[in-house]
């Protein structure tokens, strides 16, 4: 079957472990994985790997389902999730259950199928055993492979010591001749016999490896197609062992270029763990600021390079640092105000092209969902890394701002507030910010920019910092005429009953005619005295959204500002 085949029996999967964050390499994998079946008219099908339970946490599984959804990427079956009044998931094909801590009684049932068949078999040697014969492989200067002592019992012996309880691990017998994987992106890939020993399928804790989990999942739930970055590349031909062994048929897969910083290295998420450690040292802080981490631990993740702190205690650490830390997961983005079609948009770029050509002959590069779904092939892949540039992404970001309506922009303004800027939420609703729009989303290259614009309306009307050069420019310069009128004008807004964006215009174009200026000698004095500064929304909806007791306050402060000022001078 080609890409561009329709085929309703077309299954693809997402299967991310429950350990942290969304990471933005897995958010690449599972959009191109929804628009492979999309575009087959297939399903998309959501798995947690939550067998690693010393890692995983409900709080973790909850937070990728939301940011998937949030990105837009539904999944046909899966985990269920209630979202912006769509049910995502379920299991109408009776697959389930998609979590492997769940499914042990089936993977156990395998393993069984491959111990008595000879395939597999458990081994008995402690970890201080192995360890011992791994370190006299390095004395020797030789590679450590297994050497298949468990092999050395006979099968009957095996599984009755098995089955009494003794502490063992189960391995798979790897065949003796050459495995191939055929890569719908990379091509043929054929691994030696030598590359690989009899791998661990299920660890002593009584819980499957990940290649053997995912291996039954798979084959049980129909998947045909896997797409996942390179670095599990190294993994399929144990897989394709596994399903070899177990008479499962081989879907196809595709291994997608990794996604590196502009400088070469790996985007991990120890990136910020790496930013934190060398701002502690550049501000030679030896105590932990947080409550939530000991001095002890605090002492013992700075001397540890492979130590991370949580991603919740990294946040706090760099509010105490004042640094900003590289967004790495979806939720670093989200946070920062970044539009999922705009997230998608890029991702969908790092290591495809559409191979289409706007109407000027360039490349295109700005889609939406709907077209991702419709032209996604893996043909398109290319085979080298993808370098991730947040100059780029932050440009299509601006762009799809500028892009909205002034409802859309006032709408998602709001509910990002609501959950990353809780005092711009109370203080402006989703009307008063659909008011501020055409000012604010036209300055914005994120929705967390709109603080900026609207930051003066935040402060209390005594914290107001005023701009030495704008007030200079339109207070005092001169004949101090800008004073004068922001005086005289004070008396027009005590008298005023309407003070409505539209009144306020009316009421500063009148008093400026009365006084034989321009508006603008006395819509500037006003802005400053309102924001500080001399950029601001238009002036109507600024002081609007201040109110008349704020603003006469804040008319009296700049006030009393100038006079220090000229007065120093």
């Amino acid at each position: 079957m080609t890409d561009s085949t329709k085929n309703t029996d077309t299954i693809t999967r997402f299967a991310p472990s429950p350990t942290g964050h969304l990471h933005i390499g897995g958010a690449r994998t599972a959009l191109l994985c929804w628009a492979f079946a999309r575009k087959a008219g297939g399903k998309f099908v959501l798995r947690i790997e939550d067998t690693d339970q010393t890692r995983s946490s409900e709080s973790s599984m909850l937070g990728i389902l939301e940011d998937l959804a949030w990105l837009g990427i539904e999944w046909d079956e899966g985990p269920t999730l209630e979202y912006d009044g769509k049910t995502l998931g379920g299991d109408p094909r009776g697959v389930g259950p998609f979590f492997q801590a769940q499914r042990l009684d089936l993977y156990n049932a395998h393993i069984r199928q491959l111990i008595e068949e000879g395939k597999a078999y458990p081994a008995f040697e402690s970890p201080e055993e192995l360890e011992a014969r791994r370190k006299e492989a390095i004395a020797a200067k030789t590679g450590y492979k297994y050497n298949r002592a468990g092999l050395e019992v006979p099968l009957a012996d095996r599984i009755a010591r098995m089955d009494a309880g003794e502490p063992h691990v189960v391995r798979l017998k790897m065949p003796d001749e050459p495995i191939t994987v055929y890569d719908e992106i990379l091509g043929e890939v054929t691994v030696g016999p030598e590359e690989f020993d009899d791998f661990i399928i299920r660890k002593r804790d009584g819980f499957p490896t990940y290649h053997l989990a995912v291996v039954v999942d798979d084959a049980l739930m129909g998947v045909t197609h896997v797409l996942r970055g390179q670095e599990h590349l190294i993994n399929t031909p144990r897989h394709i062992a596994l399903q070899q062994a177990l008479g499962f048929d081989t879907p196809s897969y595709g291994h997608m270029p990794l996604i590196f910083n502009p400088d070469g290295s790996k985007m991990s998420k120890r990136d910020k763990d790496k930013l934190a450690k060398k701002a502690v040292k550049e501000q030679k802080i030896e105590a932990s600021p947080m409550d939530s981490v000991s001095d002890e631990d605090f002492a013992a993740w700075l001397k540890d390079k492979t130590r991370q702190l949580a991603s919740d205690d990294l946040i706090a650490l760099a509010k105490v640092l004042g640094i900003t830390l590289p967004e790495i997961d979806v939720e670093d983005f989200r946070a920062a105000g970044y539009l999922p079609g705009a997230l998608n948009n890029y991702l969908a770029l790092l290591g495809w092209n559409p191979k289409t050509k706007n109407e000027d002959g360039t490349d295109l590069e700005h889609f939406d969902m709907d077209y991702l779904a419709s032209h996604f092939t893996m043909g398109g892949m290319s085979k080298g890394q993808s370098k991730f540039d947040r100059v780029k992404l932050l440009s299509f970001n601006s762009d799809a701002i500028v892009a909205l309506t002034d409802e859309d922009f006032a709408k998602l303004w709001h509910q990002w507030a609501a959950q990353y800027d809780k005092p711009l939420a109370q203080r402006f609703d989703e009307a008063a910010m659909l008011t501020l729009a055409p000012a604010v989303k036209t300055r914005c290259k994120t929705l967390a920019d709109g603080r900026g614009v609207v930051g003066f309306a935040l402060m209390a009307d005594g914290a107001i910092v005023y701009d030495g050069k704008a007030v200079h420019k339109a207070l005092i310069k001169g004949d101090k005429k800008g004073l004068e009128l922001l005086i005289g004008f004070k008396a027009v807004v005590e008298g005023m009953d309407d003070f409505s964006p539209e009144a306020i215009e009316a009421a500063v174009k009148d008093y400026a005619e009365s006084q034989g200026v321009g508006m603008g000698k006395v819509a500037q004095p006003l802005r400053v005295a309102a924001t500080g500064g001399a950029v601001s929304p238009p002036l109507g909806q600024t002081l609007a959204i201040l109110g008349k007791k704020s603003v006469l306050a804040r008319i009296g402060g700049c006030e009393e500002s100038v006079y220090l000022m000229a007065n120093k001078e």
